[in-house]
Formats: C-alpha cells, structure tokens, sequence
C-alpha cells in the first residue's frame, strides 16, 4: 500500500513560491481559486468582475504585493478579505452594487444527473435562482456574512477578521440578513418544506 503524501500547507507552498518555485504557485492557486471565485461572483454578481478579481488576488499573491503574514491568520482568509476589498473598490468606482447574472452559474452538475425528472429539476433551478437574485437584493454587508457562512463554512472569528468587524456585528449581520433573505423567498416557503 503506497502512501500519498499530505498536501503541504499554505505557509510552506508560499515560501516556496517566494524562491521560484513555479508548482508551489499551482498548488496554491488550484486550491484557493474556487472558493475565492464563487464568493466573488456571488458578492459582485458578475462572472467578470469574479474573474478579474481572482485574477489580481493571485497576482499580487504571485508579486507579494499583498504582504500576507503567517502570524496574522490563515491564507484563505486573507484572500478572502482580499477579494471583498477589491470588490468593494470596484462597486465603488462604478457608484453601484451589482446584481447577479440570470445564467446558470455552477448548474454543470444538475445537467450531469439524468435521474431526477425535468420538472423537478426546473424547479430546483428556478429555485436557485430567485435565492440568487434575492441574495443580490441584500446590502453588500449581510451579504458578505452570508456567503462566507452559509457557502464556505467559516466560523463568525473568521468572518470576523476577513470584514474587519467585530463578532457581534457578524452575529448581527448574520441574524438579519438571514431574516431578510426569509422575507424575500417568502413565495417558496410551500416549496421549501416540500424539499
């Protein structure tokens, strides 16, 4: 029986990374690229702007323009906090909050399960939808607590310390936002109970 060898942590594939090694680059950037792309497309709602986003988070990773600090926390983390940064900028730049796109963004593996009958599979997507555009109707600030909890499992500290608030105002955000999600999906509550 051959063993695989553990995956390296961040700390190490960056330094790594920092003396040019290339696959270290790799290994970082398959194993962050995902997360940091959907809570980017589900925060700015633009496949785009999540593209260019990521893009210039693992660019400044790859410059070390960024400056992580191992002592301060974990990568994921600040890549997070990264990322809404620059999200923040540029709806600041466009004087607007965007809205999420009408497409299928992530339905690949719907398609893939031919078992499940159309209609309830037209109805799970319309489902997905309307919870994607309501999430695009809260405040970018629930939202941010929202995607980071309910989507990427993180804990209220880590939600925390990537908006830079205190846990309270996570707690805070977290309840209402929940709350005004609830309001907006009020229309699929027969249909939600019946999943």
């Amino acid at each position: 029986m051959t063993m695989t060898p553990a995956p390296l942590p961040d700390t190490e594939l960056l330094r790594q990374m920092r003396s040019g090694t290339a696959c270290a680059f790799q290994a970082l950037y398959r194993r962050h690229q995902g997360p940091l792309y959907r809570f980017a497309v589900l925060r700015s709602g633009s496949p785009d702007t999540a593209a260019d986003v990521v893009q210039e988070v693992f660019m400044g990773l790859l410059t070390d323009s960024l400056r992580f600090d191992p002592l301060r926390g974990q990568l994921q983390h600040f890549l997070f906090g990264v990322a809404r940064n620059l999200i923040l900028r540029h709806e600041q730049a466009r004087g607007r909050t965007a809205c999420l796109p009408e497409g299928d963004e992530g339905d690949d593996e719907a398609d893939c399960d031919s078992s499940t009958e159309p209609l309830a599979r037209m109805l799970s997507d319309e489902l997905a939808g309307d919870v994607r555009r309501a999430l695009a109707l809260l405040a970018p600030h629930y939202r941010d607590a929202l995607i980071l909890y309910e989507m990427h499992d993180l804990s209220y500290q880590e939600i925390a310390a990537i908006c830079q608030v205190d846990l309270g105002t996570v707690r805070s955000r977290l309840s209402r936002g929940r709350a005004l999600l609830a309001k907006r999906l009020g229309a699929h509550r027969p249909a939600l109970s019946n999943a």
